[in-house]
């Protein structure tokens, strides 16, 4: 049966394939990613890759590859619904029953319609007399119509009737109101607007529909900001403010701050890849999607006490999604949006400086334990060593950072260095005996598949075959691109059978909502899923840009008139491929 998408996206989202393989196999972290020992065909050398960014596997060995679902697939011998059955019983997710996609699909249509028209009635509403309050605290805070526009805001009458009523004479149902969450029911039984006398933050999701809203009260009433519960369209654990625009800055770093004025105060700055998560703690499902689009993620909380302790949770939980920290504070216990009112038109220039000096997250957990340890005593000196090499030394995987962290603290408390390491060392022997035992415990009766078929055989042109490839990938990466590359680029254009299918899945499932590895894997067979999987692998180090997809199609354009006539080649050398590879990067500078 097919499965709605947000079921197999929040079952995604609760299953990260780092902990599914990581019970099959013993992993390293190598950069951003994870590699080991393929547990489907026998080798000496890692060749078996897993990519917390998207939630996929690739061996380079076998050529298997896919979701975590195709790893249970592969790894327990299961089909599709039973793989899917497995996973949602260990994260505790329900299994729809049939049937229910096409109502919660209409659902999640009407919802989305809701969310609109919520929008508009809440900046229609800002700009009338009614919205008086909420356009002066906006304008109090310095931002100027035209941000107000960009980033949609509103306000909330504070009647508590007026959106409801808006809606109902739209045609909206009651029952649909309250799916949404844009409206309660009273004990009486009568719906009233869940956000009153609120200025209102729209949160869109990456194609730029709202999917939710945050509503900041004016009052001392609290609490000061609410949020949309979790509704058919929106997981407030995976919500980012403002990653649709961030998204397209084409800066592989994002700037994460701790609310909505701090992230629209930073883009009127200029520093338009900032988000925030939504006044929740960060979660781990966030920090994947922060991983699509990012490589380097720069915290840069409120530097009061609160602030530090998400700052503290937020660094693991960036760290095991595979990006570099740094961490920027700004002095005075300020916040972005009041740094930058303070300098005035000199505090974007200020604040490039801060992020220019921010340290790494290891120089700001160490900055931290300082400050809780007199290192005029010995005994000061003694507990700061043993906390740091406990609890930032260990997290620690390459050598010659530890190295050069450990010889820092040497230099501060007067410690020789290798007695330090030599403390990382039992530490981490320790921590690596308790993994080994735990590894093998849920190895005792793990029956693994052999090695399975190797990848697609090549067919036509390597031109034509690397366009298909590098066109594949771009939209798997930029998916709101999938319209445009669909007029462009029908499938019928693809010379490949296999590579023809897997395009037309995903284009198909990208017109109606954004895909993801375990979603698209219901409609592709096992070898499918390794050939998607394999060439999203491959384009993780230089992902095609704009101008390579021009090209892409082009190629593809010029092999479908060429169809039935001689070739480039079918059996190309590999100094023919390299050099056709070396012209596309050169069209790339």
């Amino acid at each position: 049966m097919p499965f709605p998408p947000e079921f197999l996206r929040e079952l995604e989202e609760r299953s990260p394939i780092e902990d599914i393989a990581g019970n099959y196999v013993r992993l390293r972290r190598s950069g951003k990613n994870l590699v080991g020992l393929c547990p489907f065909h026998s080798e000496k050398t890692p060749s078996f890759n897993v990519y917390p960014g998207n939630n996929s596997y690739y061996c380079f060995g076998c050529g298997k590859g896919g979701s975590v679902i195709n790893f249970v697939m592969e790894a327990e011998r299961l089909d599709f619904l039973d793989a899917v059955k497995w996973l949602a019983q260990r994260a505790g997710v329900q299994v729809p029953e049939d049937g229910v996609d096409d109502s919660m699909s209409k659902l999640r249509m009407r919802i989305m319609e809701i969310n609109r028209e919520s929008g508009r009635f809440f900046y229609n509403t800002l700009i009338s007399p009614e919205g008086r309050a909420g356009l002066e605290y906006l304008m109090g805070r310095g931002l100027d119509p035209g941000t107000i526009r960009h980033f949609g805001l509103g306000y909330a009458p504070e009647s508590g009737y007026g959106l409801v009523n808006h809606l109902r004479k739209k045609g909206y149902r009651p029952e649909e109101l309250t799916q949404s969450d844009m409206a309660r029911v009273s004990q009486r039984g009568n719906l009233y607007d869940r956000y009153r006398g609120r200025v209102m933050f729209p949160i869109f999701d990456l194609r730029g529909n709202v999917v939710a809203f945050g509503g900041r009260i004016l009052t001392d009433e609290k609490p000061k900001y609410i949020n949309t519960s979790d509704t058919p369209v929106y997981h407030k654990s995976s919500g980012l403010f403002a990653l649709n625009f961030a998204k397209n800055t084409g800066s592989r770093q994002l700037i994460l701050a701790e609310g909505y004025m701090d992230v629209i105060a930073l883009h009127r700055a200029g520093f338009k890849n900032a988000i925030a998560s939504l006044g929740t703690s960060l979660t781990e499902e966030q920090a994947r999607i922060i991983k699509r689009y990012a490589d380097e993620a720069v915290i840069c909380y409120d530097s009061d006490q609160a602030g530090r302790k998400a700052t503290g949770r937020a660094i693991p939980i960036l760290k095991a999604a595979g990006l570099r920290v740094k961490v920027v504070t700004v002095p005075g216990g300020k916040d972005p949006d009041e740094f930058m009112k303070n300098y005035g038109k000199d505090g974007p220039e200020r604040f490039r400086q801060l992020l220019e000096k921010g340290g790494t997250d290891v120089e700001y957990r160490l900055q931290q334990l300082r400050e809780q340890f007199s290192l005029e005593t010995d005994e000061g000196r003694v507990r700061y060593l043993n906390e740091a090499a406990g609890t930032v030394l260990v997290s620690i995987s390459d050598p010659m950072e530890q190295d050069v962290y450990a010889g820092r603290l040497s230099e501060e408390t007067g410690v020789d260095k290798r007695s330090i390491l030599e403390t990382v060392g039992r530490l981490l022997g320790r921590e690596r005996r308790k993994e080994e035992r735990k590894l093998r415990r849920s190895q005792m009766n793990l029956n693994l598949p052999g090695p399975g078929q190797q990848g697609p055989r090549r067919e036509g042109s390597i031109k034509a075959e690397v366009a298909q490839k590098g066109l594949i990938a771009y939209l798997f990466m930029h998916q709101e691109a999938a319209g445009a590359i669909g007029k462009r680029c029908p499938p019928e254009k693809f010379i490949t059978p296999e590579y023809r299918r897997v395009y037309n899945a995903i284009l198909g499932r990208m017109i109606q909502d954004t895909v993801t590895m375990a979603g698209i894997g219901e409609i592709l067979t096992a070898q499918e899923a390794s050939v998607l999987s394999g060439i999203l692998a491959k384009a993780q180090d230089a992902p095609p840009n704009e101008r390579d997809v021009r090209e892409y199609l082009r190629v593809l354009e010029e092999a479908a008139r060429k169809e039935g006539s001689e070739e480039w080649s079918k059996t190309a050398s590999p100094d023919a491929v390299k050099e056709y590879l070396e012209d596309l990067r050169k069209k790339k500078t």
